[in-house]
């Protein structure tokens, strides 16, 4: 790590104290950029390193609301827009207890370079709030999302900010959030994605993600002339990415045999198939249950309940092909990145955000796998909304099927952008380097042309 790169990061770890995930976020993006700054004197002239990892605004606010019983509760919430040097802000909202300021730079972060790669004209942000809507009934969450967006709309717009769901944040939250948008704003407006049909959103964008990571894998494997049709796949989650990431790998003809949740996962050796994917999505998305149900109802499954003691997570022992890491942060670890290796695992395509620890992500890099890491993988879900933003403001809805090809042709634009960039600076197929160093290019020669702001 050159001189210039190291002091930024110094200063990011002594500026933001106790950010663990902040500061891994930046480590493993700057890592990638030494062979930049050697070739750009310019970039490190402008100083566009250290203006990248701070965000240009971070807002903080108390959000009251009434549960059932009456009883006044608080929570926190937040908005980390990031940069907004190629477009509006746009990232996710995420409702769950562990969102604080770390996390939520880290994604917001990881967005700017994901966003960058999509080839949209859109910045990165994220925010979010500490509050768990699982167990809430539709009229508490419907109160917290009122409350929360009383004080975020002054903050947000289709021109300035423009958020989308995430962990904790799917269809109904969106609908309650763009209601109470609608009623302060006094105007009908694309300020959110993620939107139903009925009312401003697009096809395919509750797909968007899981699809896109599957496309991604498939593009990768296209590099060693193999498919997705007969490959063993392991998936994490059972949320919105992992089940349309489960959706598409059946239609490719593969055989996945894993999905998990907080409380632990389902091995099915016989293969979830569309019957059993039904299940799962009316099990989450309608009951709100939990993946264990799925043992239950199917005598080809075994259901294994966390271990938090072990060390390591045990959905990532089982002999595959293919992983699909589609639930949340560090879920693996130099431990599950060797099981993974160990177990015949040779693509992993990231679902998630920053789903493998730094450890990980070396190990499968000195294995030499195909490696997509999440900023390019999982860029999917932020095109869509993207495409749903553009279809706003023509007041236009695209068909399915012409969603669908365009994520397939973003997708194929940002691999050959990462293949790219890789080949460029001197790591040819090291997909890390490929997507840090494409985002980062973008970035900074906007940066450079808005001068010092």
């Amino acid at each position: 790590m050159n001189e210039y790169v190291s002091a930024v990061l110094d200063s990011v770890i002594s500026k933001n104290p106790a950010e663990p995930e902040f500061h891994q976020a930046v480590r493993e993006v700057v890592e990638s950029l030494d062979p930049v700054f050697k070739s750009h004197p310019e970039y490190v002239e402008a100083r566009i390193l250290d203006r990248i990892v701070e965000p240009e605004r971070v807002i903080m606010f108390r959000i009251p609301w009434v549960d059932d019983h009456g009883t006044v509760q608080v929570n926190r919430g937040f908005r980390i827009e990031m940069n907004s040097a190629i477009g509006p802000y746009k990232g996710g909202v995420r409702f769950h207890p562990s969102v604080n300021l770390s996390i939520l730079k880290f994604l917001a972060f990881e967005q700017v370079f994901k966003n960058s790669l999509t080839t949209m004209p859109l910045g990165g942000g994220k925010g979010g709030s500490d509050f768990e809507p699982k167990g809430k009934s539709d009229g508490e969450v419907m109160r917290f999302c009122q409350s929360f967006m009383s004080e975020l709309y002054r903050h947000i717009g289709a021109n300035t900010d423009v958020p989308a769901g995430d962990i904790g944040v799917g269809g109904r939250e969106i609908g309650y959030l763009f209601g109470q948008y609608k009623r302060l704003a006094n105007e009908f407006t694309g300020v959110l994605t993620g939107k139903g049909t009925n009312w401003g959103g697009s096809l395919v964008r509750p797909e968007a993600t899981g699809y896109g990571a599957v496309y991604f894998a498939k593009e990768m494997m296209n590099t060693r002339d193999k498919s997705l049709d007969g490959q063993i796949c392991l998936v994490s989650g059972s949320g919105n990415v992992a089940q349309y990431a489960v959706d598409k790998l059946i239609q490719f003809g593969a055989r996945v045999v894993t999905m998990s949740d907080s409380s632990g996962y389902i091995y099915d050796e016989a293969g979830i198939d569309r019957e059993k994917l039904d299940y799962v999505m009316d099990l989450k998305n309608a009951r709100r249950g939990r993946i264990s149900e799925y043992a239950e109802n199917y005598s080809s499954a075994e259901y294994t309940a966390v271990d938090d003691s072990a060390g390591f997570n045990a959905i990532w022992k089982h002999k595959a092909d293919c992983a699909f890491p589609c639930a949340t942060q560090n879920e693996i670890n130099a431990t599950d990145a060797r099981n993974l290796l160990d177990g015949g695992v040779f693509v992993v395509s990231e679902g998630a955000n920053m789903p493998t620890t730094g450890e990980g992500v070396q190990l499968f890099l000195d294995a030499e796998i195909l490696y997509g890491p999440g900023k390019a993988a999982n860029a999917g879900g932020v095109a869509v909304s993207g495409l749903e933003m553009a279809q706003n403001s023509m007041r236009y809805s695209w068909t399915h099927e012409e969603v669908d090809k365009r994520l397939q042709v973003i997708m194929s634009q940002v691999h050959e952008a990462c293949i790219a960039a890789a080949e460029r600076f001197g790591t040819p197929g090291n997909y890390v380097n490929g997507a840090n160093i494409a985002g980062f290019l973008k970035i900074a020669d906007s940066m450079l042309d808005q001068g010092i702001v």
